[in-house]
Order: structure tokens, then C-alpha cells, then sequence
């Protein structure tokens, strides 16, 4: 190969690493996108499963009180 060549294949493999940089950049971003999105959906599920328990404790509370009552 002569210089030229070595500075094309250089300038061709330096393209495919500026690529492969950009595709994991739009990964990672999506990826942090999901990942607060799930963050966000399991905050909502520990809180109507916290409610849910409050719930139903109240509930088992005033059959007890039916059943003594």
C-alpha cells in the first residue's frame, strides 16, 4: 500500500469509529429515556400498592370490629 491508501483506510476506519459512537450515543440516551420512564411507572406501583395495603387494612380492622361488635 502507498500513503495514500494508508490515509483512506485510516480516514474510512476513523468514519466507521465517528459511527459506531453515534449509534451508542442515541442508545445510551434512549436507554436513560426508558429507564426514567420505568423509574417514574415503579414510583406509581409502590404508591397504589401502598394504598392498597392501607386499604385493606382498614378493611380487615372493621370486620374485626363487625365480628366483636
Amino acid at each position: 500500500m502507498d500513503r495514500n491508501e494508508d490515509i483512506k483506510d485510516l480516514e474510512g476506519r476513523i468514519d466507521q469509529l465517528i459511527d459506531v459512537c453515534q449509534r451508542l450515543r442515541q442508545e445510551n440516551s434512549s436507554l436513560k429515556s426508558e429507564n426514567q420512564g420505568l423509574t417514574d411507572e415503579h414510583i406509581k406501583l409502590v404508591e397504589k400498592t401502598r394504598l392498597a395495603r392501607t386499604r385493606i387494612e382498614d378493611m380487615i380492622g372493621r370486620l374485626k370490629a363487625l365480628e366483636r361488635g
